[in-house]
């Protein structure tokens, strides 16, 4: 079997899904035996987190290079003919926006549902307009629907009315990176970044559905909570001696211009001295930033499936998320959860964190294996189940 694999989504632009389709590229190729993964790919695009010439030179892996930018109409005519002229047996696009009149089955993964949870984000109805079309448009012309989470897969029922024998789950895992740091390889980062030597992190973008505001807020309530002794003991037991500078709440990850409200939060607040906003990090310093952390926290209203928990997690720090359904798939019975629209419930569980020494010690352990549930080996050998029956599947699912 032939498996193209739409490899320009591996670009700055889409850093998630960059990261979903690389790591599924590389694991495909430590399964599969007789058959060969082509991976389409655009050199011109920015491309600063990935290594491309590596997959080039993995078994199986055959390298193929294209003009065709992602979101062009091009991309309707001139993937299909070549896909012919690779004659490849199935092609897996990463995105929903891809070529919808191939010559070979179609495969369409689909992370999240937050367009149709959450319309109002879109930044025009001419967009929310063309995001309906484009769904339907895949989910209508994909032999098979891969989703990263039994929510996710649930959303496209609802939503899109999708066969549920159409979609596969197939969830991701933390990169091997993502483990725990030396202590040095800590220190060294906390110095060169100007970080306490007790810090709460969160790791994502800033878009309103992240209720980092809530988080802003939380963190202000657990500066008054830590006022006094007594305080401290209404919300757990303080075990860990005082740290030599105060505790921050730092917030990494792409920010969007067009959502300051947390910023403006922290002012208004006035906790602006205590909590970071680092923007993006380099992706060689992810793996030191979350194992220094003293706590990961992740209040999201919806997550399609949360993979910077399971990253802290696989690092071995103990994480506090939201009681969403995609989050509790992820963190199982190895974190506090909480209601992400509860502002106290959020403090209480970061301030108990911050004092609890031991409880710290038992949420990191089962963090780490936790984080071993999730292998790529795995979604290699379920993404081949899922080409295989988008090859042999009925028709009449489309």
């Amino acid at each position: 079997m032939r498996i193209a694999i739409d490899g320009r989504y591996i670009q700055d632009h889409f850093p998630g899904i960059g990261r979903y389709t690389y790591n599924l590229i590389r694991a495909l190729a430590g399964v599969v035996e007789q058959d060969t993964v082509v991976v389409i790919h655009n050199p011109r695009l920015p491309n600063t987190r990935f290594a491309m010439a590596d997959l080039g030179r993995l078994p199986y892996v055959e390298m193929v290079t294209t003009a065709v930018a992602p979101f062009s109409l091009a991309e309707q005519w001139l993937l299909p003919r070549l896909a012919r002229q690779l004659d490849v047996d199935v092609w897996h696009s990463p995105y929903y926006i891809c070529p919808y009149c191939l010559p070979c089955p179609l495969v369409v993964t689909v992370y999240d549902a937050i367009s149709s949870h959450y319309p109002q984000y879109l930044p025009s109805l001419a967009a929310r307009f063309s995001y309906e079309v484009a769904m339907r448009l895949a989910m209508t012309t994909a032999r098979r629907v891969i989703a990263i989470s039994q929510v996710s897969r649930a959303d496209l029922i609802r939503f899109f009315a999708v066969p549920a024998a159409k979609v596969s789950v197939i969830a991701g895992a933390a990169e091997p990176r993502y483990r725990p740091q030396p202590p040095q390889a800590v220190a060294e980062l906390r110095a060169r970044l100007g970080l306490s030597d007790a810090y709460v992190l969160y790791v994502g973008s800033n878009k309103p559905h992240k209720n980092i505001v809530r988080l802003v807020e939380a963190w202000a309530i657990v500066g008054a909570l830590s006022a006094t002794a007594d305080q401290l003991t209404r919300v757990g037991t303080l075990q860990a001696a005082s740290p030599a500078t105060p505790p921050q709440l730092v917030i990494a990850g792409h920010h969007d211009p067009r959502y300051p409200q947390a910023q403006d939060r922290a002012q208004q607040l006035g906790v602006q001295s205590s909590v970071r906003f680092l923007g993006a990090v380099a992706e060689a310093d992810l793996p030191v930033l979350y194992s220094g952390a003293a706590a990961f926290v992740f209040p999201s209203l919806y997550e399609g499936f949360g993979l910077p928990a399971l990253e802290a997690m696989a690092c071995g720090v103990p994480v506090i998320c939201s009681n969403t359904p995609a989050l509790l798939e992820v963190v199982g019975d190895a974190a506090l959860t909480v209601n992400p629209l509860d502002t106290n419930a959020l403090a209480q569980a970061i301030a108990r964190l911050l004092h609890d020494s031991a409880l710290r010690h038992d949420l990191g352990q089962r963090s780490l294996k936790q984080a071993s549930h999730f292998s790529w080996q795995r979604a290699a050998q379920e993404a081949l189940a899922a080409y295989q029956a988008a090859r042999t599947s009925d028709r009449t699912l489309l």
